[in-house]
C-alpha cells in the first residue's frame, strides 16, 4: 500500500556516498516528517513512496533529486575581516544569514591574506546518495498535524504553553 501524501512517517536510514557513510540516524533517534510536504528530499520521498511499515530497502538518490547539481558559480570572494575572531581552516562550514532572513550554509574553500572564498553548494551538491532507509511507522496526521505540517514527534517543548506562560507565550 503506497504511503499517502499527509500521512506521518518514521524512518531510520543510513546515507553513503560512494562507500563513506555522510549521515545515519541508526539505532537512534528516526527521522519522522510528514510525507508530501517537501520536509525530505525528493528522490528519497519519491523512492519511499511504495514502501510499507518493517520495509527495508537501498534507494539511490541521483544528485538533481538530492541536493542538487554542483552550481561552479555558487563561490564568493568575502574580505577576510568579516571573519574576525572565527580560527578559519579549509573545508569548515559555517552558517550565516541569507539575505531572505534564512539559514545559509556555506564552506570555506579557500584562505587569502585579504579574502575567503566561500562556496554556497550543499557539501553534498553533485552527489548521487544511496540511502539504506526501514521503515518504522506510517500512520494518519491528527487534526493539528494535518494544519501545522508538524509531526507531534517534532513539535518543541518549549516549557512554556501549559505551565502557567500565558498569551505572552503565543499560547491561546
Amino acid at each position: 500500500m503506497a504511503i499517502e501524501t499527509n500521512q506521518i512517517v518514521s524512518i531510520e536510514y543510513e546515507v553513503r556516498d560512494g562507500n563513506k557513510v555522510v549521515d545515519s540516524n541508526i539505532g537512534g533517534t528516526p527521522l519522522v516528517f510528514m510525507y508530501g510536504k517537501g520536509q525530505i528530499i525528493p528522490g528519497l520521498e519519491s523512492g519511499i513512496k511504495n514502501m510499507s511499515i518493517g520495509e527495508k530497502a537501498d534507494i539511490l538518490v541521483k544528485s538533481e533529486d538530492a541536493y542538487g547539481v554542483y552550481n561552479a558559480d555558487a563561490k564568493q570572494e568575502v574580505p577576510s575581516d568579516q571573519f574576525a575572531g572565527i580560527d578559519l581552516e579549509i573545508g569548515m562550514t559555517l552558517y550565516g544569514q541569507g539575505e531572505d532572513g534564512g539559514t545559509v550554509q556555506v564552506t570555506v574553500i579557500e584562505i587569502g591574506a585579504d579574502d575567503i572564498v566561500i562556496d554556497f553548494n550543499h557539501p553534498l551538491a553533485g552527489k548521487d546518495l544511496m540511502f539504506a532507509v526501514t521503515i518504522n511507522n506510517i500512520r494518519e496526521a491528527s487534526a493539528e498535524e494535518a494544519m501545522t505540517g508538524i509531526p507531534a514527534e517534532n513539535m518543541q517543548d518549549d516549557d512554556c504553553c501549559g505551565t502557567g506562560g500565558g498569551s505572552g507565550c503565543g499560547c491561546h
